[in-house]
Protein backbone atom coordinates (compact mmCIF):
# COMPACT_ATOMS: atom_id res chain seq x y z
CA UNK A 1 0.00 0.00 0.00
CA UNK A 2 2.90 2.25 0.72
CA UNK A 3 4.23 1.83 -2.75
CA UNK A 4 0.79 2.75 -4.42
CA UNK A 5 0.94 5.67 -2.33
CA UNK A 6 4.39 6.78 -3.37
CA UNK A 7 3.48 6.14 -7.33
CA UNK A 8 0.32 7.94 -6.73
CA UNK A 9 2.43 10.87 -5.72
CA UNK A 10 4.73 10.73 -8.49
CA UNK A 11 2.24 10.29 -11.25
CA UNK A 12 0.09 13.19 -9.88
CA UNK A 13 3.60 14.90 -10.10
CA UNK A 14 4.05 14.18 -13.28
CA UNK A 15 0.77 15.45 -14.68
CA UNK A 16 1.04 18.62 -12.55
CA UNK A 17 4.19 19.00 -14.20
CA UNK A 18 3.36 18.16 -17.99
CA UNK A 19 0.11 20.42 -18.04
CA UNK A 20 1.79 23.19 -16.94
CA UNK A 21 4.68 22.69 -19.55
CA UNK A 22 2.44 22.13 -22.31
CA UNK A 23 0.41 25.41 -21.29
CA UNK A 24 -3.11 23.41 -20.69
CA UNK A 25 -2.75 25.19 -17.44
CA UNK A 26 -1.51 29.05 -16.18
CA UNK A 27 -1.06 28.21 -12.57
CA UNK A 28 2.90 27.83 -12.13
CA UNK A 29 4.69 24.78 -11.72
CA UNK A 30 4.28 24.59 -8.15
CA UNK A 31 0.67 25.12 -7.36
CA UNK A 32 -0.09 22.98 -10.67
CA UNK A 33 2.10 19.79 -8.96
CA UNK A 34 0.46 21.11 -5.32
CA UNK A 35 -3.22 20.82 -6.83
CA UNK A 36 -2.59 17.36 -8.51
CA UNK A 37 -0.95 15.76 -5.67
CA UNK A 38 -4.09 16.64 -3.13
CA UNK A 39 -6.53 15.43 -6.23
CA UNK A 40 -4.41 12.26 -6.41
CA UNK A 41 -4.23 12.15 -2.51
CA UNK A 42 -8.12 12.87 -2.35
CA UNK A 43 -8.81 9.96 -4.37
CA UNK A 44 -6.38 7.68 -3.05
CA UNK A 45 -8.25 7.94 0.46
CA UNK A 46 -11.69 7.06 -1.39
CA UNK A 47 -10.30 4.60 -2.88
CA UNK A 48 -8.80 2.58 -0.03
CA UNK A 49 -12.35 3.49 2.27
CA UNK A 50 -15.27 3.20 -0.18
CA UNK A 51 -13.43 1.27 -2.83
CA UNK A 52 -14.36 3.78 -5.63
CA UNK A 53 -11.89 3.23 -8.41
CA UNK A 54 -11.07 2.83 -12.18
CA UNK A 55 -9.43 0.02 -12.22
CA UNK A 56 -5.11 0.53 -11.61
CA UNK A 57 -4.02 2.90 -9.30
CA UNK A 58 -2.22 4.47 -12.06
CA UNK A 59 -5.27 5.35 -14.04
CA UNK A 60 -6.73 6.77 -10.75
CA UNK A 61 -4.05 8.72 -10.50
CA UNK A 62 -4.09 10.07 -13.08
CA UNK A 63 -7.92 10.92 -13.78
CA UNK A 64 -7.72 12.40 -10.12
CA UNK A 65 -5.15 14.63 -10.70
CA UNK A 66 -6.66 16.25 -14.14
CA UNK A 67 -9.62 16.33 -12.33
CA UNK A 68 -8.68 18.32 -10.02
CA UNK A 69 -6.71 20.62 -12.25
CA UNK A 70 -10.09 21.79 -14.01
CA UNK A 71 -12.06 21.66 -10.29
CA UNK A 72 -9.63 23.82 -8.47
CA UNK A 73 -8.67 26.56 -10.52
CA UNK A 74 -11.95 27.33 -11.83
CA UNK A 75 -13.56 27.14 -8.06
CA UNK A 76 -10.79 30.05 -7.00
CA UNK A 77 -10.84 32.31 -9.64
CA UNK A 78 -11.87 35.34 -8.46
CA UNK A 79 -15.36 36.71 -9.88
CA UNK A 80 -15.39 39.86 -11.84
Amino acid sequence: MFLTLFGTVVIAGIVGYASERTGWTRNGVIPSIIICIGGAFLFFFLRIMFGIGFGSPGLNAIVSSIGALVIVPFHWRPRK
